[in-house]
């Protein structure tokens, strides 16, 4: 039986035992995840997610991929030129179990992007600075009349 999920803005086809690598996530090495966002689990396909179903990995590693170099140069005289590197953060994964159903009661972390994990905690700082008493303003001055 295969499974297509959807992570990090792509979609792989995987069956117990693949490895992937995925777009980095918030996990760590050995942890158990769950990608909840399933588009098809055997002959189910989902509009556009499969009610229940999850897919289970474990995570091996945090990697990074192959550098990719980026060159632009403007022709012409008095041009400039200029180079750029940059190498993509991922996470090596192993599918371990595909579940058609039952997804919502298993224990297991749900796999988060580590963007996605930034804008989480994004709105629970903006609570802790609401929580602060705020300034008094200063009273404005009186304008002179003549």
């Amino acid at each position: 039986m295969f499974a297509v999920l959807k992570t990090g803005g792509k979609q792989y086809r995987v069956q117990a035992g693949d490895v992937l690598r995925v777009e980095k996530l918030a996990a760590e090495a050995g942890e158990k995840i769950q990608f909840n966002d399933v588009l098809v689990i055997g002959s189910t396909i989902g509009a556009p997610l499969v009610a229940g179903a999850a897919v289970q990995a474990e995570v091996i590693d945090t990697i990074k991929a192959d550098k990719v170099i980026t060159y632009v140069k403007r022709r012409r005289k008095h041009s400039s030129q200029r180079t750029r590197g940059h190498r993509q953060q991922l996470t090596l994964v192993r599918i371990t179990d595909l579940l058609e159903k039952g997804a919502e009661k298993s224990d297991v972390k749900a796999a988060v992007g580590v963007r996605s994990a930034v804008a989480t905690q994004a709105p629970a700082k903006a609570e802790k600075a609401a929580a602060k008493p705020a300034k008094a303003a200063k009273p404005a001055k009186e304008a002179k009349k003549d």
